[in-house]
């Protein structure tokens, strides 16, 4: 499984107990318990495994599932090849050819009930293998057209890949995961199917689709929809299908129309689709199986102060505020703000986010953390964070900072927000702001000996919408340059 970064944003999952709970209220899971329970002596199976059709009403009817339910078959005979597959029943081959095979209750059924999280949790993630392979095989109506005479399919005749469907399907689920942890909102918001479909179809550099390209983009919202839905009893994705009306018209292909745009309103009848908490343990799961650096929240709580600052330097805001509140749960308060500071220091490129990532830990601190903020006052890189924090706190005879104290701070804050928001329109507004506040800014910032004077006022002269001012921002990071020797 393969998405776009090197290193994901974090995951913050709810606790294995809570998942526990969540897979094994699954429709789908709860189905195959109950006929793993339900199963005997007098339980007949095929040559695979399978329920044989004279067993399957009576399945359904252990299901719940009305005998006029023209599907109750199939959510039976799907419900007993998960309970299969996960351990759940035991299979014992019959001794001669062509007769029926028999079952027994599997030693994993026992550990839904009286196991640990981690045992429902395992029992869960294979029953996300089997769903997977069943959503990557292809309509079996089209199997049976192209099996050949020995009994084996002519995938080429099929034209169909089994490993591109994998990696599609992977694709799919590394994007929707990407879009879940890196909203700040924790994922809420679902992603409409067609979007989802693009990220996978559609070239990142082509302006305007062609034709062609939203053709693929619909004939895979298509899979997906089907996809989709053999996932949602499993818990992964919370799913609101495809339109049935516009499901007819993209299979009239006599009669195929124009793809038209879609509007906010519309978007929905396209199908919506999220990650449930569950999904975002399962999808994870497959990917650190497959090798991917998936992090989670909580990973660096047993770490040292430099492991944490440095690991959330990448780490969207919500995500780092939850890692260090995780961190800090671990740490009694001065001891923490000790380490917490000394990780912070450093004139490497990293430096100014560290130490912003320590202001973020610190502002958690309680007043216990005072004396270490006190020992840094005199600290060339430390003493500006440091007065910030005491008098936020309300302690008194703190000094008042230098001139160029608070210039140096200035920079090294700034130079932290660059390396995370980049050109935003919150720099921006910040950028003016400082350059309004103090005229003679540019004239002593190019002065300031630290690192980043020159990327920072640089950087400013390209964010400042005044011409004049961008160019005093310019010509004052060619001085500082000049001084620096660069």
């Amino acid at each position: 499984m393969s998405v776009s970064p090197a290193t994901l944003p974090p995951v913050l999952l709810h606790s294995e107990a809570e998942l526990a709970r969540a897979a094994l209220a699954t429709p789908l899971l709860s189905r195959a318990v109950r006929l793993a329970r339900w199963a005997g002596p007098e339980t007949r199976v095929g040559a695979g495994g399978e329920l044989v059709d004279a067993q399957l009403p009576a399945a359904a009817a252990e299901l719940g599932l009305s005998a006029d339910d023209p599907d109750a078959a199939a959510y039976a005979s799907e419900a007993w090849r998960v309970a299969v597959d996960t351990g759940l029943v035991d299979v014992t081959d019959a001794e001669e050819e062509g007769a029926d095979g028999t079952v027994t209750q599997g030693e994993d059924l026992a550990l839904l009930s009286e196991g640990s999280p981690q045992d429902v949790l395992g029992i869960w993630l294979g029953a996300l293998d089997t769903v997977y392979a069943d959503a990557t095989v292809p309509d079996m109506e089209n199997l049976l057209d192209v099996l050949e005479e020995n009994g084996e399919v002519d995938f080429d005749e099929l034209g169909w890949d089994p490993q591109a469907e994998a990696d599609f399907l992977d694709g799919v689920l590394g994007n929707l995961y990407l879009l879940t942890v890196g909203d700040a909102a924790g994922g809420e918001s679902p992603v409409p199917l067609p979007a989802l479909a693009a990220s996978m179809i559609v070239p990142d550099d082509m302006g305007e689709p062609t034709d062609d390209i939203l053709e693929q983009v619909s004939d895979a919202m298509m899979k997906l929809d089907d996809q989709f839905r053999l996932f949602e009893p499993l818990g992964l994705v919370e799913y609101q299908p495809v339109d049935e009306a516009l499901m007819a018209d993209i299979d009239d292909e006599a009669d195929r129309p124009e793809p038209a745009p879609v509007d906010d309103e519309d978007v929905s009848r396209y199908g919506m689709v999220r990650l449930t908490p569950l999904g975002l343990y399962g999808v994870r799961a497959r990917m650190l199986e497959a090798g991917v650096d998936a992090p989670a929240v909580g990973d660096l709580a047993d770490k040292g102060a430099d492991a944490l600052l440095e690991g959330t330097s990448g780490f969207p805001q919500h995500a780092a505020q939850a890692e260090i509140e995780q961190w800090l749960v671990r740490h009694e308060p001065l001891g923490a703000a000790r380490e917490l500071l000394a990780a912070a220091r450093g004139s490497d490129e990293g430096a100014p986010l560290r130490r912003l990532r320590c202001q973020q830990a610190l502002s958690l601190v309680g007043d216990e953390a005072e004396p270490a903020l006190r020992d840094v006052l005199d600290d060339p890189e430390l003493g500006g964070l440091a007065r910030v924090w005491l008098a936020e706190h309300g302690a008194s005879d703190v000094p008042a900072p230098s001139e160029e104290l608070i210039f140096w701070l200035t920079i090294d804050t700034l130079a932290a927000q660059l390396s995370v928001e980049g050109n935003s329109d919150e720099l921006q507004g910040l950028v003016e702001g400082l350059a309004q506040q103090h005229s003679g800014f540019f004239a002593t910032a190019w002065r300031v000996e630290h690192p980043a004077t020159a990327d920072v006022l640089e950087a400013m002269g390209r964010l400042h919408p005044d011409k004049k001012v961008a160019k005093e921002a310019r010509k004052a990071a060619f001085k500082a340059r000049s001084q620096q020797g660069l």
